[in-house]
């Protein structure tokens, strides 16, 4: 049903925002004022892996399919709520790519100088780029090679401890209040979090390309549990009623990775980089408001001479109305 109709998903996050002390010169909030806003864009997963496959491929490009987003929420004071449909239709031609299913489940908050988020996201259904060039059966008519059983996975626990405490997460996001002056911070971002790829049972590199000496090429899955630090910093500008947000950090992790095939599985400790990108931008005043965001995010496995490189990219426009609480009249 969810194929014919809208090939659906349904996102369902709540932002608990647990700051009581929230006022200041540098930011307003619209605690008392009922927000409702919609959101509309995309989010993508796609990854790579680099192998020496043969002496002209040491690299496969993995593609996800995905749809419009279209998302209806509303916030009060600590509460906030939203519901996201995939719309009809794909970004990519089916032929090409084929279809993906996309779930992403989460939650942020912010306690004082810490602001927390909770994510899990599940994407399902892959095409290999250029596969022609070493699948014989493709063409340049027909180049991919789709991989529907392929399904990446991530469940993250991120923090941001904000160094400035006038820095504000839900002013960034500016549904429930925004900015009223510059402001710049360092940061510090502890995160933990479990990810990686598995094609149910089956290899994830394509038969043509498997190594018989090398088992980690026929292996069905590749996965992680990262635990690390990314320190950065991050600004705010604000002018007239236009604002705009920037995250710059640059960090790394350790990780507990493992590969599995249907015969072992291996496991290793390793390091990796982990960097953090976000950009918030748009126009706001006391009753309406409209924002951008793009947000960037990448995780990596590597095993020797495979490496896994999986990246996030998701954009959204909000638009919203503030509205104020009718007050109840006082009986005569």
């Amino acid at each position: 049903m969810r194929n014919k109709i809208f090939y659906i998903f349904l996102v369902l996050s709540f932002g608990l925002r647990a700051q009581n002390e929230d006022t200041s010169a540098y930011f307003t909030r619209f605690k008392d004022k009922i927000v409702l806003f919609t959101d509309i864009g995309y989010a993508s997963a796609p990854f790579r892996i680099n192998y020496p496959f043969q002496e002209n491929v040491n690299k496969l490009k993995y593609r996800n399919n995905f749809n419009p987003v279209l998302g209806l929420g509303v916030s009060y004071k600590w509460f906030s709520l939203r519901l996201a449909f995939a719309l009809k239709g794909t970004t990519r031609s089916v032929s090409r790519f084929g279809r993906s299913t996309y779930f992403d489940l989460g939650t942020n908050f912010q306690i004082k100088n810490w602001f927390f988020e909770l994510d899990a996201k599940s994407y399902r259904g892959y095409a290999i780029k250029n596969a022609y060039v070493w699948n014989d059966t493709l063409t340049k008519i027909k180049p991919n090679d789709i991989r529907t059983n392929t399904q990446m996975s991530s469940i993250s626990i991120n923090t941001w401890y904000f160094f400035d405490k006038n820095f504000n997460m839900p002013s960034v996001f500016g549904r429930t209040g925004h900015y009223e002056k510059d402001l710049g911070t360092l940061y510090i971002k502890p995160t933990i979090s479990i990810h990686g790829v598995a094609n149910d049972l089956k290899p994830i590199i394509p038969t043509e390309l498997q190594n018989p000496l090398d088992d980690k090429s026929m292996s069905h899955t590749y996965a992680a549990l990262d635990v690390g630090f990314v320190p950065g910093y991050a600004y705010v500008h604000r002018n007239k009623n236009w604002q705009i947000c920037g995250f710059l950090g640059l960090g790394g992790v350790i990780q507990a990775k493992f590969y599995t095939t249907q015969l072992i599985s291996r496991g290793f400790l390793g390091l990796a980089p982990r960097y953090d990108v976000k950009l918030y931008g748009g126009y706001s005043v006391p009753k309406f408001f409209a924002f951008l965001s793009l947000d960037f995010d990448n995780k990596s496995i590597r095993f020797t001479d495979l490496k896994y490189r999986q990246s996030y990219f998701t954009w959204k426009i909000t638009t919203g109305i503030r509205l104020d609480k009718k007050k109840k009249q006082e009986k005569d």
